[in-house]
C-alpha cells in the first residue's frame, strides 16, 4: 500500500499535471476554484469527506485519489458515466482491460453519435473500468432556466451543501438538476437502443445484476445514479488523478491482484485513440507527459444542450416522466392506512422479500426494478411505488448513517421513474438521429495495446 501512494506522491509533483487537475476544478488556483469543494481518499474505504479546494496541494502531496464536487458556481456540469462491471469477477475490468474497454465500444460510438447530432464536444476521459463524458450548461442561460421548468423536486430533498455551509442550494437549481438527470436518462436509453443489439453482454442502465455469461455475470452500464441523489452530495473523479478504486475495494478485488494491477491513472483520451489512453492510464511517466499538452476544460455546451432538451422535451420519454409526476408520495402522516396496508401475498418472491427486508435488498437496483415491475402490472401508479419504497427507507430498519447525507424520496423517484419507462418510447428520436440501419461494429478481438505512446 505504501508502494502506491510513494507512487503517486512522485508523479503529482510534475506541474503539468497540478495544471490540468486545477483546470478541472475551474481556476489557475485552488482559491480560484469553481467547484464548491474536492475529496481525497486513499486505499482505505474511500469516504468522500469534503474539503475546500485550497487544501488540493497537501492532498497532492500524500498521493491521494482526488475527485470534485459536481456542484459550481457558474455552471451545471451534465455528466455521463460507462463503465464495466462484473459481480462475481470484480478485478476483471483491471486485469484484462482490453476486453473490458472492447465491450464498451458500441457504447462510445453511440454516445459520440448522439452528442455529434447535436453538435455537444464533451470532455471524454478514460477510469480504470471504463469512460466519463462531461461538459457544462451556464447558470445564466436561458438553457439552465429550461432545465429547471423540466425539472421537479423531491418531497424532501437534501438541499445542503456539504462543505458544512449554512446557505442551502436554491430550488432553481436542485430542479434544474433533477431536469438534466432526466435529460441524460433520454440520452441513455437512446444510446442502448442502438448499442445494445452489438454489445456482446447486457447493456443497462445503472449497475443491474444481469444472468450469469461466459465469465460471471457481466454487463456494460450506463450509470445514471448520481442523478437520484442531491447535488450536493455528489463528485466525479479528477482528470490525471490517481485511480485508487483496485485499493480502496481489495476485499472485493483480491489483494493478491493489486500487484498485478499496478498504477491507474484517470486520463483523457483527447488527441489519442482509447488504446493509447489505455496505455498512459497504466504508466505514471506517459500520463505525465500527456498533462502536457491536453486540456482537461470543462467544455461549456450550453447551446448544444439547449438542442437535446428540446428533443428530449417533445419525446414520448417525456410523456411518461409527466405521467410519473402527475401525482404525488402519500404523506407520512397516511402511510399506516396506505402503503402499510398493501398487501404482499400475490407479488413474486423477490419483490416481496425486497420490501419485507428493505436493508439491504431495497438498495439494490435490480430488486427495485422487480418491485417496481409487480406493482405496475397491478395498477399502480409509478408514483405510489416510490411512495411505498420511501416509505420502507424512512423507517427503522437499522439503517444507520445510510440516509445521513441522501434524500430517500428523491432516490425512491429517481429508480422507480427510470423502471417504469420502456427504452420504446426513445425509438423515434433514435431513428432521427441514426436511421435505421445504425452503423456500429460487433465485437471483434482486440489487439493487445501498444507499449509504447508517443506524446
Amino acid at each position: 500500500m505504501h508502494d502506491i501512494l510513494q507512487t503517486f506522491r512522485s508523479y503529482y509533483r510534475t506541474p503539468a499535471v497540478r495544471s490540468r487537475i486545477l483546470e478541472f476544478l475551474g481556476g489557475d488556483t485552488p482559491a480560484e476554484a469553481t467547484c464548491e469543494f474536492i475529496t481525497a481518499d486513499g486505499t482505505g474505504h474511500p469516504l468522500r469527506l469534503p474539503l475546500r479546494p485550497e487544501e488540493l496541494f497537501n492532498r497532492l502531496d500524500e498521493g491521494l485519489d482526488i475527485c470534485r464536487s459536481l456542484l459550481d458556481r457558474l455552471s451545471l456540469v451534465a455528466h455521463l458515466d460507462v463503465e464495466y462491471v462484473n459481480f462475481d469477477y470484480p478485478a476483471e475490468a483491471y486485469l484484462d482491460p482490453g476486453r473490458a474497454f472492447l465491450l464498451q465500444e458500441p457504447v462510445v460510438r453511440a454516445i459520440r453519435r448522439v452528442l455529434d447530432f447535436h453538435g455537444i464536444e464533451a470532455l471524454h476521459v478514460l477510469s480504470g473500468r471504463g469512460h466519463h463524458f462531461a461538459w457544462r450548461v451556464d447558470l445564466t442561460s436561458r438553457v439552465f432556466s429550461e432545465l429547471a421548468e423540466t425539472g421537479r423536486i423531491a418531497v424532501t430533498p437534501d438541499l445542503r451543501p456539504l462543505d458544512g455551509g449554512e446557505a442551502p442550494v436554491e430550488p432553481v437549481l436542485a430542479r434544474a438538476f433533477t431536469g438534466l438527470g432526466m435529460m441524460m436518462e433520454f440520452v441513455a436509453r437512446i444510446v442502448q437502443r442502438l448499442a445494445a443489439p452489438h454489445c456482446g453482454i447486457p447493456l443497462e442502465l445503472t449497475a443491474v445484476e444481469v444472468e450469469r455469461g461466459e465469465r460471471g455475470r457481466e454487463m456494460v452500464s450506463l450509470d445514471l445514479s448520481e442523478y437520484g441523489d442531491p447535488l450536493p452530495t455528489r463528485t466525479v473523479r479528477v482528470p490525471f488523478s490517481a485511480y485508487l478504486k483496485p485499493w480502496q475495494q481489495s476485499y472485493a478485488v483480491g489483494d493478491e491482484n493489486l500487484e498485478r494491477i499496478g498504477p491507474i491513472i484517470f486520463v483523457p483520451v483527447t488527441g489519442l485513440d482509447v488504446r493509447s489512453a489505455m496505455v498512459a492510464m497504466r504508466d505514471p511517466q506517459l500520463a505525465a507527459q500527456l498533462a502536457e499538452r491536453v486540456s482537461t476544460h470543462i467544455p461549456d455546451q450550453t447551446f448544444g444542450t439547449g438542442g437535446l432538451l428540446r428533443q428530449y422535451r417533445g419525446s414520448a420519454l417525456r410523456r411518461n416522466h409527466e405521467y410519473f409526476y402527475s401525482s404525488r408520495h402519500d404523506p407520512p402522516w397516511r402511510w399506516h392506512a396506505t402503503y402499510d396496508r398493501a398487501s404482499l401475498d400475490d407479488l413474486p418472491e423477490d419483490a416481496k422479500s425486497a420490501l419485507r427486508f428493505p436493508n439491504d435488498l431495497l438498495l439494490k437496483p435490480s430488486r427495485i426494478r422487480c418491485v417496481t415491475e409487480a406493482l405496475l402490472q397491478r395498477g399502480w401508479h409509478p408514483r405510489h411505488i416510490a411512495g411505498l419504497i420511501r416509505s420502507k427507507y424512512e423507517r427503522d430498519h437499522g439503517w444507520g448513517s445510510q440516509w445521513l447525507d441522501y434524500s430517500p424520496a428523491m432516490r425512491a423517484d429517481f429508480y422507480v421513474r427510470l423502471f417504469s419507462s420502456a427504452s420504446s418510447c426513445v425509438d423515434r428520436e433514435a431513428s432521427r438521429i441514426c436511421g435505421h440501419e445504425i452503423p456500429l461494429p460487433v465485437n471483434r478481438p482486440m489487439a493487445e495495446p501498444r507499449m509504447e505512446l508517443r506524446l
